[in-house]
């Protein structure tokens, strides 16, 4: 009859006291938060929040570290490769990730699906349709009449060739029949700009530069291309509320994610801290006046969503037929 000797009872029995001390000290030590973007965006200042708050729960030091270039991937190449202990993660703009990889494939230098742990979706920030103050519209409707009336004349700023603005504005000229001339702009705020100084009739831009923009009364927010109206954005009616269905909603959506061969039990611990924390009041607070809706589901949720999102605008890109080239 088979028996296990002393010492094997012994290695056996210390076997889970042993995986239970890696887990707490892969939790204790200094986590480094990577965001592919410079400071000052939406996405950073989150990451900075998140920091913040889970380096006082988790009793360590949580740092944001800006790894800027390649639309985000440069952030997203260096976390891929990182080691798989949770002490280094990804500030993820999901939404842009998938529409990389549609555009992008291999160039991208990673699998979003493959090469990494979606810890936790934190939070989603629809996409909003402004106009120039001076532009003689009141709604969405009347900016359609009026683009309709000059074909050609109205133009529509973009990030970039295959950037979220870009086809949010393809999507929306083919739901309503305009024709807007696409001008690229290296980032929104140039954009943003040129559309106050009326060479730009519209353009798509997250819910935190439309709040920021509105406060000085040089912009109108026609429309949010999200399921729901903003909070922060009390008074602008959906496009779907108005009578455009663009197919699907341009929200982007943002997360946490780690390296691939991050074990369970640090993903869910990670997923449990962050839910912690998304649901301080200081956290939400800080989260609605970027017009971003908090998200607190479980790490399942976020690999079901992300996979999702790939999906979508994987579908979305075929049928405009954007291409980088």
């Amino acid at each position: 009859m088979f028996s296990l000797s002393r010492r094997q009872l012994l290695v056996s029995a210390a076997a889970p006291l042993a995986a239970h001390a890696g887990l707490a000290h892969a939790q204790s030590k200094d986590t480094t938060i990577i965001v592919g973007y410079p400071p000052g965006g939406s996405l950073d200042a989150m990451a900075r929040v998140l920091a913040q708050r889970l380096g006082v729960l988790r009793g360590s030091t949580v740092i944001v570290d800006n790894k800027a270039g390649f639309s985000g991937n440069i952030g997203a190449q260096y976390v891929a490769k990182a080691p798989a202990n949770g002490s280094v993660l990804l500030m993820t703009a999901l939404t842009t990730y998938a529409i990389n990889q549609k555009l992008m494939g291999t160039s991208m230098g990673y699998d979003l699906l493959k090469d990494f742990q979606h810890v936790a979706i934190v939070g989603y920030l629809p996409n909003v349709l402004i106009v120039p103050a001076s532009l003689p519209v009141s709604n969405l409707q009347e900016f359609i009449r009026a683009a309709k009336a000059k074909p050609g004349g109205f133009s529509i700023a973009t990030t970039g060739v295959g950037s979220l603005e870009h086809i949010a504005g393809e999507m929306f000229k083919r739901a309503t029949g305009t024709d807007l001339l696409a001008v690229p702009y290296k980032g929104s705020t140039p954009g943003v700009t040129d559309l106050i100084g009326g060479q730009i009739q519209a353009m798509f831009v997250n819910t935190s530069t439309a709040i920021n923009n509105l406060k000085s009364g040089r912009i109108k927010a026609l429309a949010i291309a999200g399921p729901n109206r903003v909070e922060a954005l009390p008074g602008v009616p959906t496009l779907t509320e108005q009578g455009v269905k663009m197919g699907n909603d341009v929200v982007s959506i943002f997360g946490i994610a780690a390296p691939a061969a991050t074990p369970a039990a640090v993903v869910n611990q990670l997923n449990a801290d962050l839910n912690t924390v998304l649901k301080e009041a200081e956290v939400s607070n800080r989260f609605s006046a970027l017009g971003v809706d908090v998200v607190t589901e479980s790490s399942a949720f976020a690999r079901n969503r992300i996979t999702q999102e790939v999906g979508t605008w994987d579908k979305v890109i075929r049928d405009t037929g954007i291409t980088l080239s």
